[in-house]
């Protein structure tokens, strides 16, 4: 374990801290958006990367479509930048249109956590969010910690704490390649899910709950993500997809896997929803990790989370954090080959 600098931001330094694993794991990770900036797991043939990063901190701050950060306060969307809570209406700061994406322009994702704690194979890391801080009420501390454990598995565990009622929806941001390949499109996937939430043209969610069965979102089985017969419907992935419950408890989420590498990820969450981003918008005009230079669908985003818009949808499983009380979410990474 180390920890080194990486760079500066408003004159505070951004630091890296190296992990290694039991099974020959081995991970980075910024002080900037909590960021996984690189996970290298054990693979047939020699050490394998399976995440996107890039090589700066000014790399990140301007080119970074949240490359493993740690987004909230409000992860996705929330239509209108608008909620209705406890019969009063919060205004928050739009990012994306009216609508506001991430946390905001200033989500946690693009800022600078306090390193609290770490080990050889784990790291803690804090951030305090003021009342009012993005429109959002209430002051929340929030802390993230990565823990590589035997097995080839990396745990994620996301808690919150507020001062006042307020909504709260911490995830991962990582962008998976399992393999190296310039896109992500031969990676087979599985998602435990027979239900998604569908959105409106701005990708809010429109209140529905419709099931996947027969349509080119179905990923009950493990298939090709750019399987030829759903090439020419144009779909681009991204949207919730309601997981199977029991909800809070660690279950078996979702399952990657690259026949070039012969690695296989499966994701174990406590989330009700699950985002799948196929990285359709991805075009990195700076090199990557390696000097790789990422495009269209170079890597994949599984996010686990509260469903988008919840506070606007009365249906979806509350999203809402009382005060005196803990959110926390655990998600579990487990690779093999």
């Amino acid at each position: 374990m180390t920890v080194a600098r990486f760079g500066s931001l408003n004159g505070q330094d951004v630091l890296q801290v190296s992990l290694n694993g039991p099974d020959g794991m081995a991970m980075q990770v910024l002080t900037w958006g909590a960021a996984m900036r690189d996970l290298v797991v054990p693979a047939a043939a020699g050490p394998q990367r399976v995440v996107l990063g890039l090589n700066s901190i000014e790399d990140y701050m301007a080119h970074s479509p949240y490359f493993g950060a740690v987004v909230g306060r409000y992860a996705n969307r929330i239509g209108g930048a608008r909620f209705i809570l406890g019969g009063e209406t919060f205004h928050l700061h739009p990012n994306e249109g009216r609508n506001q994406l991430h946390g905001g322009p200033m989500g946690f994702g693009t800022r600078l956590w306090s390193l609290v704690d770490h080990t050889t194979s784990s790291v803690t890391l804090s951030l305090v969010s003021e009342d009012g801080d993005m429109g959002y009420p209430g002051r929340l501390a929030a802390t993230c910690t990565y823990t590589l454990l035997p097995g080839c598995r990396l745990r994620i565990a996301l808690e919150a704490t507020c001062d006042r009622m307020t909504p709260v929806n911490l995830t991962t941001h990582g962008y998976f390649n399992l393999d190296g390949s310039a896109d992500i499109l031969a990676h087979h996937l599985m998602i435990a899910a027979d239900y998604i939430t569908p959105t409106r043209s701005d990708l809010i969610p429109t209140g529905e709950i419709k099931r996947v069965a027969n349509t080119g979102y179905d990923f009950t089985s493990l298939r090709p993500i750019g399987a030829a017969e759903l090439m020419h419907e144009r779909i681009h992935y991204d949207i919730n997809y309601v997981l199977r419950g029991p909800y809070e408890e660690l279950r078996h989420a979702a399952t990657l896997s690259s026949l070039g590498s012969g690695v296989s990820m499966e994701l174990w969450t406590t989330e009700p929803g699950l985002q799948f981003y196929d990285g359709h918008l991805i075009n990195m005009p700076v090199p990557g990790l390696g000097g790789v230079r990422y495009g269209r669908h170079a890597g994949l985003c599984l996010e686990p989370q509260r469903f988008p818009d919840s506070p606007n949808n009365a249906h979806f499983p509350s999203s809402i954090l009382p005060p005196g009380q803990v959110s926390r979410q655990i998600t579990e990474l487990r690779f093999s080959q």
